[in-house]
């Protein structure tokens, strides 16, 4: 039976010894060395021996380990939205998904720098297997979302994911993050699985629904990536989808596309936070639509959000324009960045193969396509 020590995160005192324990782990060793490049090795056991709380480890350490990873392999990381927030409130931010670990840390890096409530975040037990890779996701503040499971056991874990969560955001005012979708979104399409709004709705303990998630105070977060650093990983499965093919993931290929996100080049982020979801969960509670037909509507409102706020990058409008074989978006781009991203396909798609390149376009341009869809002039 999973039982709440099986999903959550660490204590604050089980902190400290679990960094002792770990820190001497290979790539334990190598992400300290590589967030402290000018500090000495007893320096830097100072800085985790100083650790006694989740907080303190995401501060002193994780905050700088992101903070490098955007000096190497980035041109920066901008924010906007969150100026709206207060400071002190827990929120429910429900966000697309592209990179397993840098999604969240980057909403993270962006709540310290406004000095609001960092997040507790869901992230699949598939993703870690490796027992260092366990730690470092319980010392970050995750909790388990439980895969592949009988579905009796299915629902058991799902409730008690759902209460833990209710109990993060309403007594503990711990803001939590978790995806629209189980897995990331590999063809760039960002859509919300009706699924996980049902997982978060199973603790509902209001006589509508919609009450409910009026508490848990919603935030659609739109993270966008210029280049995708995970963007020739994720091509495998996109073929084999195409041509109707059974894809079966490697052993090591989710670490992969974690060091992948970590240091792959991502040229420009965008990490946008939308306004906390409230009338319009009343519209929907008066819909008179019946209980799957209103999440089915609160899916699609969180999709508008999430594809109206996402940042548009000149990668974007490229991929549209190759994809169409039009010039619609030409004032978008320059002849520089036409070229690099050109550079990029070449390396990364077979030359001459036309489904493979109609996939990787289609998946840097389903953001403007989706854009599209609700307002033609805001790109």
């Amino acid at each position: 039976m999973i039982t709440l020590d099986h999903i959550r995160p660490y204590h604050d005192s089980e902190v400290n010894q679990a960094l002792l324990d770990y820190m001497e782990h290979p790539m334990i060793m190598a992400m300290l060395q590589f967030t402290f490049p000018l500090k000495s090795m007893e320096e830097i056991v100072a800085i985790v021996k100083s650790c006694r709380s989740i907080r303190d480890f995401q501060t002193k350490i994780i905050y700088n380990s992101v903070r490098m990873v955007l000096d190497k392999s980035s041109e920066g990381l901008t924010t906007s939205g969150f100026e709206k927030l207060q400071t002190g409130e827990s929120y429910l931010f429900i966000s697309n998904h592209r990179d397993i670990i840098l999604d969240t840390s980057l909403l993270n890096v962006a709540l310290y720098d406004h000095n609001l409530v960092m997040t507790a975040s869901a992230i699949g037990d598939n993703l870690v297997k490796k027992p260092f890779l366990m730690a470092l996701s319980k010392l970050n503040r995750s909790f388990l979302i439980m895969r592949n499971l009988p579905p009796r056991e299915m629902l058991g874990a799902s409730k008690l994911v759902s209460e833990y969560i209710q109990k993060l955001l309403l007594k503990e005012n711990r803001s939590v993050w978790i995806a629209q979708r189980e897995g990331r979104t590999k063809d760039g399409n960002d859509k919300t699985q009706q699924g996980v709004l049902k997982m978060l709705a199973l603790a509902n303990d209001e006589a509508e629904q919609m009450d409910y998630f009026k508490k848990l105070k919603i935030v659609p977060i739109s993270i966008s990536y210029e280049f995708d650093p995970t963007d020739v990983l994720k091509m495998p499965e996109l073929m084999a989808k195409h041509h109707d093919i059974e894809y079966v993931k490697s052993s090591n290929e989710d670490f992969n596309s974690i060091l992948k996100g970590a240091t792959g080049k991502k040229k420009r982020i965008h990490v946008s936070a939308g306004k906390v979801i409230s009338n319009e969960l009343d519209i929907i509670k008066n819909s008179g639509e019946q209980a799957n037909g209103q999440l089915q509507m609160l899916a699609d409102l969180l999709d508008k959000a999430i594809h109206k706020n996402y940042k548009l990058w000149p990668s974007n409008y490229l991929a549209y324009d190759m994809l169409h074989n039009t010039h619609t978006f030409k004032k978008k781009y320059t002849i520089k960045e036409k070229r690099q991203f050109e550079r990029r396909i070449k390396r990364r798609v077979e030359a001459n193969n036309k489904v493979a390149l109609h996939n990787f376009l289609k998946m840097y341009a389903t953001p403007v396509t989706n854009c599209l869809n609700y307002d033609e002039e805001q790109i």
